[in-house]
């Protein structure tokens, strides 16, 4: 172990004997009381010795035998110190990638100040390399929520989605505008290509049609491992151009998700309203099904209004503005990456909630989304009294 004072953690002395970690209240840690001599120590804490040299150093400037093993654990259990070898043998070879570490040293010093464990920050930052994610959908959303995953350091993000990029696509981080007229798909793979820190895991090359090919069997093959040595989805971001398909979900098109397992989350811009959520768990949490039930039994004309708008798709340009869904896209995947991470082994805060801002207010808030009795993803069960503060119907309102 080289212990290493956590650097993203700004240090600054309250006062002569009591350190604060950390600025923001979220991670912000007193330590105390601190003697002179031991001060000083802190600064040795940077990663480039043993334990053994540390000893011998403390040695040296007067501190008591079993000082400096005391204070490591103690900083240690208080999560404010890290290990600049620990990780295990993924980190070893990340480490080794020089550009690729220089890119995500951003993203590890994020890491470490979210895990307690010296070491731990960096074995997730490696754990990312070996995850393989998809992105349904390449307009402003979907194309910057796989271009954000490939620049954090998930190691395979596929990306589908048909047709061919129109202007109205085009996006910063997203699709460039070099890309119009060029499929959608290759596009959004190329810009995925582009942000990646580090050449992605070499796929396995398999003859069209072998099971689970995406372009063979569609939906279904979002299951498992699409070849041999290939890792299965460790989650699915349904982001469609259509904001529609985001806000009231089809529950058909997810049920190859809900039941092969697979984790899946929503996001997407309806109208004016930004979309995240909710994370579908299968078995755990509510599901497409859960929503579209929930929502008619709050509203019966619901399923006949829904008709309406997925039958008669508008022609017209639909509502997408930038910076409302570029806030999505990063919000979707802090999510995702959340989850990824098992962060605390707690699911994220999109977990059976559904968050919503709209413009120009910009006020985020969250609807919880319960599962729902009669949904045969058998989720569980809530209370037939309780009505959720989500998807509250519209009042009448005469409109001259």
């Amino acid at each position: 172990m080289h212990p290493m004072l956590k650097p993203a953690l700004r240090r600054g002395w309250r006062d002569l004997n009591t350190i604060q970690f950390g600025v923001a209240p979220a991670h912000a840690l007193t330590l105390g009381p601190v003697d002179t001599a031991t001060g000083s120590f802190l600064q040795l804490l940077d990663g480039t010795r043993g334990l053994p040299l540390l000893r011998e150093e403390g040695k040296r400037m007067g501190l008591p035998d079993g000082h400096v093993d005391k204070l490591v654990r103690r900083l240690s259990a208080a999560g404010l110190l890290d290990d600049a070898t620990g990780g295990g043998a993924a980190a070893d070879a990340l480490r080794k990638r020089d550009l690729a570490m220089d890119r995500l040293r951003p993203d590890l010093a994020s890491l470490s100040v979210v895990t307690a464990g010296p070491g731990e920050g960096m074995r997730k930052l490696a754990a990312r390399r070996a995850m393989r994610v998809r992105v349904r959908g390449a307009g402003r959303v979907g194309a910057v929520v796989a271009s954000v995953l490939s620049g954090a350091g998930v190691g395979q993000v596929d990306v589908m989605e048909g047709g061919v990029v129109e202007p109205r696509d085009v996006a910063p981080g997203g699709l460039p505008t070099d890309a119009i007229g060029s499929r959608r798909d290759a596009a959004a793979r190329q810009a995925v290509r582009q942000w990646a820190p580090d050449r992605p895991p070499r796929r396995v090359r398999r003859a069209a049609g072998a099971a689970g090919d995406a372009g063979a069997t569609g939906v279904g093959g979002e299951a498992g491992a699409v070849g041999e040595g290939e890792p299965a989805l460790s989650l699915v971001i349904i982001a469609p151009r259509d904001g529609l398909d985001a806000h009231a979900p089809d529950p058909l098109t997810a049920e190859p998700l809900v039941a092969s397992g697979t984790p899946h989350l929503y996001a997407g811009v309806i109208e004016g309203t930004g979309v995240v959520g909710p994370l579908v768990l299968p078995g755990a949490t509510a599901c497409a099904g859960c929503i579209a039930l929930g929502r008619a039994e709050r509203d019966p004309t619901w399923p006949r209004m829904l008709a309406q708008w997925r039958s008669g798709r508008a022609r017209h340009v639909t509502a997408c503005d930038l910076a409302l869904s570029t806030t999505v896209a990063g919000l979707a995947a802090a999510h995702a990456l959340a989850f990824l991470d098992g962060l605390d082994g707690a699911a994220p805060a999109s977990a059976g909630v559904r968050w919503e801002a709209s413009v120009p207010g910009l006020d985020w808030h969250a609807r919880p989304v319960p599962p729902h009795l009669a949904c045969p993803c058998g989720a569980g069960v809530v209370d037939k009294g309780e009505h959720p503060a989500g998807d509250k119907e519209p009042h009448d309102t005469m409109v001259g």
